[in-house]
């Protein structure tokens, strides 16, 4: 492409003129300012992507990251930081985040924040991406990193619009684009021909074999001035398990062994745990059917602690229903109310779907209600041993509200081992 040369020669006896005494002493120097465009090429990135929803609104973008056509659930996230961890967390497999807040990328990334080992998600969209970077932790800038891991992102998009139509019609299906052969219409019919409800998203997060995890909070992060006094062994099902959950179990004493989604009931209780974990992880609960046995049969057995998709299989196997929201939550500043405490925390979120209550047998206990829309954040069922949360106790938005959640579970692991060591009462 021809490239066009314009040289401006400016004297300082020049700006003396246009400034007069402000200006420095004239002296014959001569500055040459040359300016070089392109011609036919804009100094400026233009629109090259489409996100195309199923309800046949078009959405102009400019792309950075991955190229290519992915189809995905649309939700939208009012974090206000953490775009990094949002990426990693494998909950979102199989959907577009939008992020809210309008400037995004502008501390980079970095390898402390992942939440495990790749992007799940889908795609992300953002109102403007920032043009430099500013954090002495970052070692790479968002763009670079999503190019990297295959993951599209769009910007220059009015993420308020799209919020507001998720907000008014729930969430929707689209296709992210940068393909210029493809239609508006051949798009439109990708995202009308494709849905997240009924699909395994599970076995496509969770680790293949067992392994054990060690890593604990640094210490630079670390709140917890207790030391633990005990070890207790915890079997932690990985339906899309974030990282920090585990280390926040490890801090408080325990020995972590992490399963596959898949992973027998039977050999979980052979390894005799102190205690099991069901993990966050992404999609529809009633399209993972095996899951739900699964925490069916370990149930009573053992104290059993649910966070997220974990709390909703807990409820599904206790007899209770789950139901898909109309947008979920999405975010690291919902308040929820302890009702034992009444205490009222700052807590991320992200789900799709959540348990009714009403649904649920005698002696299950609602222990925490979303103050947005009052939806069951929490339950309890003392007899059983059983304790789950609709919300990531791990996070740290508020920064430590939902902490003791953990201690809690410590807790229940400590009773029933003590009860187990205790001398049993002869009846003869």
């Amino acid at each position: 492409m021809a490239t066009k040369v314009l040289a401006f020669p400016v004297t300082v006896s020049d700006l003396s003129k246009r400034f007069g005494s402000k200006s420095p002493q004239p002296s014959s120097k001569v500055r040459v300012f040359t300016l070089r465009c392109s011609a036919g090429e804009r100094p400026w990135k233009t629109s090259d992507a489409r996100l195309v929803l199923e309800d046949g609104s078009i959405w102009k973008a400019k792309s950075f990251g991955a190229t290519g056509t992915q189809v995905g659930e649309v939700v939208f996230n009012t974090s206000l930081t953490g775009y990094q961890e949002i990426l990693t967390d494998p909950s979102y497999a199989g959907q577009f985040v939008l992020m809210t807040n309008p400037h995004i990328g502008n501390t980079g990334v970095n390898f402390d924040d992942e939440e495990s080992r790749q992007c799940f998600l889908a795609g992300l969209v953002i109102r403007s991406l920032s043009i430099s970077t500013s954090n002495w932790r970052c070692t790479e800038t968002l763009g670079d990193y999503l190019a990297k891991r295959n993951i599209m992102g769009i910007y220059d998009v009015d993420t308020r619009a799209i919020t507001r139509r998720l907000r008014e019609d729930g969430s929707l299906i689209g296709v992210l684009s940068t393909d210029n052969s493809k239609t508006d219409e051949e798009l439109l019919k990708m995202s009308q021909s494709w849905d997240i409800v009924g699909i395994d998203l599970i076995s496509g997060v969770s680790c293949k074999t067992p392994h054990e995890w060690v890593d604990k909070t640094k210490q630079e992060w670390e709140f917890n001035s207790k030391v633990p006094q005990e070890t207790f062994h915890v079997v932690a099902y990985d339906f899309g398990i974030k990282q920090n959950i585990l280390r926040r179990l490890a801090s408080y004493g325990c020995k972590i062994t992490v399963v596959p989604s898949t992973w027998p009931a039977s050999k979980t209780l052979k390894m005799k745990p102190d205690g099991v974990l069901f993990s966050n992880g992404p999609g529809d609960p009633s399209a993972v059917p095996y899951a739900v046995e699964t925490v069916r049969d370990i149930i009573g057995k053992v104290p059993v602690f649910g966070i997220c998709m974990g709390h909703q299989l807990l409820g599904q196997a206790l007899g209770g229903k789950t139901f898909k929201m109309k947008f979920g939550h999405h975010g690291g500043n919902h308040p929820v109310r302890n009702l034992r405490t009444t205490h009222v925390e700052i807590s991320a979120q992200n789900h799709n779907y959540a348990v009714d209550p009403a649904t649920l047998p005698e002696g299950v206990e609602v222990t925490h209600i979303n103050l947005n829309d009052g939806s069951c954040a929490g339950l309890a069922f003392p007899a059983k041993r059983i304790m789950s949360l609709q919300y990531h106790p791990e996070a740290s938005p508020g920064p430590h509200d939902s902490d003791y959640a953990f201690r809690e579970f410590v807790y229940l692991m400590r009773q029933e081992k003590r009860k187990k060591s205790e001398p049993q009462l002869s009846t003869v």
